[in-house]
Protein backbone atom coordinates (compact mmCIF):
# COMPACT_ATOMS: atom_id res chain seq x y z
CA UNK A 1 0.00 0.00 0.00
CA UNK A 2 1.27 3.43 -0.84
CA UNK A 3 0.10 6.23 1.42
CA UNK A 4 0.06 9.69 -0.05
CA UNK A 5 1.12 12.58 2.21
CA UNK A 6 -1.70 14.83 1.06
CA UNK A 7 -4.38 12.44 2.24
CA UNK A 8 -6.55 14.07 4.88
CA UNK A 9 -9.60 12.52 6.48
CA UNK A 10 -12.23 14.53 8.27
CA UNK A 11 -15.84 13.60 7.57
CA UNK A 12 -17.82 16.82 7.25
CA UNK A 13 -19.92 17.53 10.28
CA UNK A 14 -18.98 14.25 11.95
CA UNK A 15 -15.67 14.93 13.56
CA UNK A 16 -13.32 17.59 14.82
CA UNK A 17 -10.37 15.41 13.86
CA UNK A 18 -8.22 15.54 10.74
CA UNK A 19 -5.91 12.62 9.98
CA UNK A 20 -2.92 13.07 7.67
CA UNK A 21 -0.95 10.03 6.59
CA UNK A 22 2.56 9.70 5.23
CA UNK A 23 4.69 6.66 4.56
CA UNK A 24 8.46 6.32 4.54
CA UNK A 25 9.95 2.88 3.87
CA UNK A 26 8.41 0.55 6.44
CA UNK A 27 6.95 3.23 8.72
CA UNK A 28 3.72 5.20 8.62
CA UNK A 29 3.18 8.55 10.31
CA UNK A 30 -0.35 9.41 11.37
CA UNK A 31 -0.60 13.12 12.18
CA UNK A 32 -3.71 14.15 14.10
CA UNK A 33 -5.14 17.66 14.17
CA UNK A 34 -8.06 18.72 16.33
CA UNK A 35 -9.74 16.55 18.95
CA UNK A 36 -9.53 12.80 19.54
CA UNK A 37 -12.63 12.06 21.58
CA UNK A 38 -15.82 10.01 21.50
CA UNK A 39 -17.12 11.87 18.43
CA UNK A 40 -13.96 11.22 16.38
CA UNK A 41 -13.03 7.79 17.74
CA UNK A 42 -14.60 5.83 14.88
CA UNK A 43 -12.72 7.85 12.22
CA UNK A 44 -9.43 7.34 14.04
CA UNK A 45 -9.90 3.64 14.73
CA UNK A 46 -11.03 2.82 11.19
CA UNK A 47 -8.03 4.60 9.69
CA UNK A 48 -5.54 2.93 12.03
CA UNK A 49 -6.95 -0.53 11.33
CA UNK A 50 -6.90 0.11 7.58
CA UNK A 51 -3.23 1.12 7.79
CA UNK A 52 -2.37 -1.92 9.90
CA UNK A 53 -4.15 -4.31 7.52
CA UNK A 54 -2.90 -2.83 4.25
CA UNK A 55 0.58 -1.47 5.02
CA UNK A 56 1.69 -3.72 7.91
CA UNK A 57 4.14 -1.04 9.08
CA UNK A 58 7.00 -2.10 11.33
CA UNK A 59 6.72 1.36 12.92
CA UNK A 60 3.54 3.37 13.38
CA UNK A 61 4.19 6.95 14.51
CA UNK A 62 1.29 8.86 16.04
CA UNK A 63 2.10 12.54 15.69
CA UNK A 64 0.00 14.37 18.29
CA UNK A 65 1.70 17.78 18.01
CA UNK A 66 -1.45 19.37 16.54
CA UNK A 67 -3.91 17.49 18.73
CA UNK A 68 -5.72 19.93 21.00
CA UNK A 69 -7.80 17.50 23.09
CA UNK A 70 -7.69 13.82 24.04
CA UNK A 71 -10.30 12.05 26.16
CA UNK A 72 -10.38 8.56 27.67
CA UNK A 73 -11.87 7.08 24.49
CA UNK A 74 -8.97 8.38 22.41
CA UNK A 75 -6.48 7.19 25.01
CA UNK A 76 -8.04 3.72 24.96
CA UNK A 77 -7.70 3.59 21.16
CA UNK A 78 -4.03 4.57 21.36
CA UNK A 79 -3.38 1.84 23.93
CA UNK A 80 -5.23 -0.70 21.78
CA UNK A 81 -3.15 0.30 18.74
CA UNK A 82 0.01 -0.12 20.82
CA UNK A 83 -1.09 -3.63 21.87
CA UNK A 84 -1.87 -4.59 18.25
CA UNK A 85 1.53 -3.29 17.09
CA UNK A 86 3.32 -5.37 19.72
CA UNK A 87 1.25 -8.45 18.86
CA UNK A 88 2.23 -8.26 15.18
CA UNK A 89 5.89 -7.62 16.05
CA UNK A 90 5.82 -3.92 15.21
CA UNK A 91 6.23 -0.76 17.23
CA UNK A 92 4.12 2.28 17.95
CA UNK A 93 5.69 5.58 18.93
CA UNK A 94 4.08 8.84 19.89
CA UNK A 95 5.18 12.43 19.33
CA UNK A 96 3.74 14.38 22.26
CA UNK A 97 1.09 16.98 21.75
CA UNK A 98 -0.24 19.97 23.59
CA UNK A 99 0.05 20.48 27.33
CA UNK A 100 -3.48 19.07 27.74
CA UNK A 101 -2.49 15.86 25.94
CA UNK A 102 0.76 15.58 27.89
CA UNK A 103 -1.16 16.02 31.13
CA UNK A 104 -3.52 13.12 30.29
CA UNK A 105 -0.51 10.91 29.54
CA UNK A 106 1.15 11.87 32.83
CA UNK A 107 -1.97 11.52 35.00
CA UNK A 108 -2.86 8.10 33.62
CA UNK A 109 0.70 6.74 33.75
CA UNK A 110 0.58 6.00 30.02
CA UNK A 111 3.78 7.94 29.45
CA UNK A 112 5.70 5.11 31.18
CA UNK A 113 4.01 2.36 29.13
CA UNK A 114 4.38 3.81 25.64
CA UNK A 115 7.27 5.06 23.51
CA UNK A 116 6.64 8.81 23.87
CA UNK A 117 8.98 11.40 22.36
CA UNK A 118 9.18 15.18 22.21
CA UNK A 119 10.09 15.38 18.53
CA UNK A 120 9.32 13.57 15.31
CA UNK A 121 12.92 12.64 14.45
CA UNK A 122 13.36 10.73 17.73
CA UNK A 123 10.04 8.92 17.27
CA UNK A 124 10.89 7.90 13.71
CA UNK A 125 14.40 6.74 14.63
CA UNK A 126 13.10 3.46 16.07
CA UNK A 127 12.56 1.73 12.71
Amino acid sequence: MQIHPERLLSPAGMSNLAVELSQHDDSVRVALTGELDLSSALTFEEELRRIEEEAHPSLLVLDLRSLKFLDSTGLRLILAAHARAMKRGGRLTIVQGSDAVRRIFRLTGVIERLNVFDDLQAAEALV
